[in-house]
C-alpha cells in the first residue's frame, strides 16, 4: 500500500511518501518539504504565532495535496515538540482539522524515542545487541535503550539545537562566553540523565539531521553515496568540529559541504548537545542511522495494519 506520513517538526513540515506492506522494506516514493521554523515563531507568551499557524495551515494543506496527488492510501500526520510546546496548541491543531481536514496527533517526547528506535532496530536489526540511541531534534533530545524493539528506557530532554540556539547564543557567532554557558548548562541537563539511562549497550546509534551534519564535517560519505554507506561519528570528530565552527559566522558555515542554508544558525547548539551527549554516556563513536521518526511511524503503522 501506499503511506503518506506528514512530520510536523520545529524546523521543518515533511511529506514522506512510500510503498510498504507489512514484513517488507518501505520504499520511497515521494518527499516534499516545507521549512517553516515553527519553534521560532513561538513568542514570549507561549503561543504559536498567528502568522506560523497561518504557514502550518497552508503547509498542511499543501502536503494533504501532495498526498492525494501521489494517491497514498493513508496519511499519518504527526506533530513533535513545537507544536506540543505551544500553549495554544489545542486551538492551533483544531484550525489545521478544520482548514484542511488533517488530524495532527502530537507525539510526546517519549514516543518520539520509542518510534525511532523502532527505525534504529528495524534498520540494524538483532545482531546489533544492545542499542543505545541519540537523536537530536529541533526542540528535544531523545535517548532510548533496549534490546528488543521497544525500548527499555526512552527520555525526552528539553536539549533541541533550535531551542538552545534561540535561549542561549544570542550573536552570530555568538560570544565565547555564551557557549561556555551553554555547554555548563548542557552538561548538567543531560547529567542529571545519566541515572535513568544503562550503563552498558552493544551499539550506539544516531538519528537526525544534526547528527548527519556533524558526521559529514568530520569526514562521512556525502548524501550522494546513498543510504546504505556507512557513516560514523567519533567524540573526537565530533569535539574537532565544535572548535572549529564555534566562532563562524552561519552563513560562512552554510557555504560547507552538507550543511543546510536553513539550519546552519543552529548546528553549533546541536554540536554542544552531540559532544556532550557522547562524553557524558562514554561513548567513542556513533553509527548514524537513516531510518528515524518517520520510518518508525510508517513501520508501527504496518504493525498494526499486519496484525
Amino acid at each position: 500500500m501506499r503511506l503518506g506520513v506528514l512530520d510536523v517538526g520545529s524546523n521543518t513540515v515533511h511529506l514522506l511518501v512510500v510503498d510498504a506492506y507489512h514484513g517488507a522494506h518501505p520504499w520511497p516514493a515521494g518527499s516534499e518539504k516545507a521549512e517553516l521554523r515553527l519553534a521560532e515563531k513561538i513568542g514570549s507568551d507561549g503561543k504559536l504565532s498567528r502568522s506560523g499557524a497561518d504557514a502550518l495551515v497552508e503547509a498542511v494543506a499543501k502536503a494533504r495535496d501532495a498526498a492525494a496527488d501521489h494517491e497514498t492510501e493513508d496519511l499519518l500526520a504527526f506533530a513533535t515538540s513545537a507544536v506540543r510546546d505551544a500553549t495554544n496548541s489545542a486551538a492551533v491543531l483544531r484550525r489545521v482539522r478544520d482548514e484542511t481536514g488533517v488530524e495532527l496527533q502530537v507525539l510526546s517526547g517519549e514516543a518520539e524515542a520509542m518510534m525511532t528506535f523502532l527505525a534504529v532496530r528495524r534498520w540494524f536489526g538483532w545482531s546489533a545487541g544492545r542499542l543505545m540511541v541519540l537523536d537530536i531534534g529541533g526542540g528535544s533530545l531523545e535517548l532510548a535503550s533496549g534490546i528488543d524493539e521497544e525500548p527499555d528506557t526512552a527520555l525526552s530532554l528539553p536539549l533541541g539545537a533550535g531551542r538552545l540556539t534561540r535561549e542561549w547564543l544570542r550573536g552570530d557567532p555568538p560570544t565565547p562566553a555564551q557557549v561556555d554557558k551553554l555547554c555548563e548548562y548542557v552538561d548538567e541537563e543531560v547529567g542529571k540523565a545519566i541515572g535513568r539511562l544503562p550503563d552498558r549497550w552493544d551499539r550506539a546509534v544516531a538519528t537526525s539531521k544534526t547528527f548527519r551534519t556533524l558526521a559529514r564535517l568530520a569526514g562521512a560519505a556525502p548524501s550522494s553515496a546513498g543510504p546504505r554507506t556507512p557513516r560514523r561519528l567519533t567524540l573526537t570528530g565530533v569535539h574537532q568540529v565544535f572548535g572549529f565552527i564555534r566562532r563562524m559566522p552561519s552563513a560562512a558555515l552554510a557555504e560547507m559541504e552538507g550543511v543546510s542554508a536553513g539550519r546552519a544558525h543552529q548546528l553549533l547548539a546541536g554540536a554542544v548537545v552531540a559532544e556532550t551527549a557522547m562524553r557524558r554516556l562514554g561513548i567513542d563513536a556513533l553509527d548514524i542511522c537513516p531510518w528515524a521518526l518517520r520510518e518508525g511511524v510508517i513501520l508501527r503503522r504496518l504493525d498494526v495494519l499486519g496484525s
